[in-house]
């Protein structure tokens, strides 16, 4: 369960860095209440992951999941570029993050 939790607050960290960019500096109302929800349930997911996840295993598979989806969220959502070099970047990220979850 720990798990499943930890891959939620990472989608959730993707959320709430989509949120912050869209808040425009927290001058638009929705996108600043949705950045404090996610925000809020991203943390709490981690930290009750974090009971039996190994906190350098725990905490590199947030960030690594948050990262891959706020960048490819970049890229597809927003008009990014996706290039090569910068796609094997993030799966060099997802292999670390499968290879930590593997080696756990």
């Amino acid at each position: 369960m720990a798990w499943v939790v930890l891959v939620l607050s990472g989608l959730m960290e993707t959320a709430w860095a989509v949120s912050l960019e869209r808040s425009a500096g927290f001058s638009r109302p929705i996108p600043s209440v949705t950045f404090l929800v996610t925000l809020a349930l991203s943390m709490a997911g981690l930290a009750y992951a974090l009971r039996t996840i190994p906190i350098g295993t725990g905490y590199a598979v947030w960030v690594g999941i948050g990262a891959v989806g706020t960048a490819v969220f970049g890229m597809l959502v927003l008009g990014e570029p996706a290039t090569l070099p910068r796609l094997l970047c993030l799966l060099l990220v997802v292999a670390g993050v499968v290879g930590l979850k593997v080696f756990h």
